[in-house]
């Protein structure tokens, strides 16, 4: 679709540029686009370390051997003693 931009029509792409958006706005865009693709590529990056960590972790749950929870040890009976009810006797007024 778009063989190779020569010089002329990188000048030309700029000259719009500058008409819409101002000399003032250039330097805020340049610096804006700047930041996206630093993100971006930070994000590639990024989302490539947690495939390969994901994929680790699934070879490493493949490799190991299926093994039975166990159920936690059995202790004696355990007693929790409950504060006596105190009770009133007589009338109150």
């Amino acid at each position: 679709m778009f063989g190779s931009l020569g010089f002329t029509e990188l000048i030309l792409i700029l000259a719009i540029v500058l008409i819409i958006f101002g000399a003032g706005k250039l330097p805020q865009l340049g610096e804006g686009f700047g930041k996206a693709i630093k993100g971006f590529k930070k994000s590639v990056h990024e989302a490539d370390g947690i495939e390969t960590e994901a994929q680790a972790t699934q070879q490493q749950m493949a490799a190991a051997p299926q093994q039975p929870a166990s159920a936690p040890p059995v202790q004696g009976p355990v007693s929790v003693e409950q504060p006596a009810a105190t009770v009133h006797s007589g009338s109150r007024g």
